[in-house]
């Protein structure tokens, strides 16, 4: 896949919202699950074993979902997604993180999110 403008990325996001939050609830009725299943916690009424197979399965098909726009997913437990995209001739990645209500924020592809800054507005 190719790279992104932050215009693009941003119509990405926007059409994978829906997904993105289908991953954080499947997220917490798994963890549920899990632990109920485990024996760590409280048993549920979203169900059992047969119930944590399903929302396990549905949740690689919505990473994989993401995976395929070109977009990288790179957290899980908050969501961060990654744009690679480019900036003044710089390999950078447009990054989202969960909670976050735009694509605000860049890092360098080579420093990772710890070189997370806020797009220049002549990014926009």
């Amino acid at each position: 896949m190719g790279l992104f403008t932050v215009s693009e990325a941003r119509q990405e996001l926007a059409r994978l919202r829906p997904v993105l939050e289908e991953i954080v609830a499947l997220r917490a009725d798994a963890a549920e699950l899990a632990a109920a299943v485990g024996g760590f916690g409280q048993p549920t009424p979203l169900g059992g074993l047969p119930e944590l197979k399903a929302a396990q399965a549905r949740l690689d098909e919505l990473m994989s979902a993401v995976q395929a726009t070109g977009a990288e997913l790179k957290g899980f437990a908050p969501l961060l997604v990654d744009f690679p995209s480019e900036l003044d001739g710089v390999p950078v990645l447009l990054c989202w993180l969960e909670g976050d209500d735009d694509l605000a924020w860049y890092h360098r592809a080579d420093l990772g999110f710890a070189g997370r800054r806020r797009l220049p507005p002549s990014a926009e």
